[in-house]
């Protein structure tokens, strides 16, 4: 679950310990919308894995200036994840393009923004 903005996480992005990063598709409906905002802590998978669960920003692999935001559904032994969105009828997700490896995941998402 995404909660609203709080004032812990609106002071990290004031002082840069956050990043805005806005939804353009749908492959997140119903939770999230195009044109929403959320806040994404980009330093967290420098001191742990991402867990099953956890939405995240991730540069495409093979599109290198798209940026995608989907949803942790497993975790390989080879450092790398399988990413699927909440909507299943959504065109772009790990089943087309295949686990995306840790080092393109950009953030976690920690709240809405705005």
């Amino acid at each position: 679950m995404v909660s609203d903005i709080n004032l812990k996480e609106l002071l990290l992005w004031l002082l840069g310990k956050r990043k805005r990063f806005r939804i353009t598709g749908n492959s997140m409906l119903p939770l999230l919308k195009p044109g929403e905002e959320v806040l994404i802590d980009p330093n967290i998978y420098q001191k742990q894995l991402p867990e099953v669960g956890d939405i995240v920003v991730t540069q495409h692999p093979t599109q290198k200036d798209l940026q995608l935001i989907k949803r942790v559904a497993s975790i390989r032994d080879n450092g790398s994840c399988l990413l699927l969105g909440d909507n299943p009828t959504a065109s772009t997700d790990s089943r087309q393009f295949g686990e995306v490896p840790l080092c393109l995941i950009q953030g976690q998402v920690t709240c809405r923004f705005g």
